[in-house]
């Protein structure tokens, strides 16, 4: 693509910061616009038609005021709920997150893999859809965790979150053999954009090791297969962050990583 491509990236809140720090690796001179969408945070606790009648017209607001080349949505629940809304609404082209199942059981030596997720998440068809067309010979777990999000978000401010409180969302994710060997879980699909922020304290946690499956740098290629390459080097545009509540950021030094050291305007 000729010039600096301009990448919208939309979440509920902070999660997606874990998709925009894989963009920002393989596109580093394209302008960013990331939007949290903290107003309606938490997507998990609203339904299909809630979110549908959210984003949709605010995608629309969004692409008006920033011309994007290519609007990433960061967001597990809003990707399952509405892309299909947005492709029909809008010739912008849409990168969406969802669950990491085909990879996942791809990789699985067990054939046990857990999806963790918002309630709403594994609740949604497309996800039923993706384990039915993908899942292979794997037995899937699906896991709605209804505070794993705002645990990150928590932990990403500086609050104190318990180990307890973590375990008690992820441990119906390790599902035991029962057959006395070793076909245990062995993989958890990370399937909200929120729970990498707390990989180290999940690694740490787990009763055994699995491997936890991050769908970032997967979508991080998938934008570079439909802008290009990078070509205009380390001419880096000024990356834009805005929460729709209006409400200032209070963590630059933390966000900046993010960023790729920069500091959002």
């Amino acid at each position: 693509m000729a010039g600096t491509p301009t990448i919208l990236v939309l979440d509920s809140g902070l999660g997606g910061l874990t998709v925009l720090r894989e963009i920002v690796k393989a596109l580093p001179g394209a302008r960013y616009v990331y939007v949290a969408d903290d107003v309606f945070f938490p997507y998990g606790h609203h339904s299909e038609d809630e979110i549908i009648a959210r984003v949709v017209p605010l995608a629309g607001e969004l692409i008006a005021a920033h011309a994007p080349d290519l609007v990433v949505i960061a967001c597990n629940t809003m990707s399952v709920s509405v892309l299909g809304p947005l492709r029909a609404a809008y010739s912008v082209p849409f990168v969406g997150t969802v669950p990491a199942i085909k990879p996942a059981c791809a990789a699985s030596k067990t054939k046990r893999v857990s999806v963790l997720g918002t309630r709403a998440t594994v609740q949604r068809e497309y996800t039923q859809a993706l384990i039915r067309n993908h899942a292979q010979a794997c037995t899937v777990t699906l896991v709605g965790a209804a505070n794993l999000a705002s645990l990150a978000e928590d932990a990403l401010r500086g609050k104190t979150v318990s180990d307890a409180d973590i375990v008690s969302e992820i441990a119906p994710c390790f599902v035991p053999a029962t057959d006395g060997g070793g076909l245990r879980t062995d993989a958890v699909v990370l399937a909200c954009t929120h729970y990498p922020l707390l990989l180290d304290r999940l690694i740490r946690l787990a009763p055994w090791p699995v491997a936890w499956i991050d769908p970032a740098p997967a979508i991080a290629r998938r934008v570079v297969d439909l802008l290009g390459p990078d070509s205009i080097g380390r001419h880096e545009s000024p990356p834009e962050m805005f929460f729709t509540s209006g409400r200032s950021r209070t963590l630059t030094n933390a966000l900046a990583p993010f960023f790729g050291g920069r500091v959002p305007a």
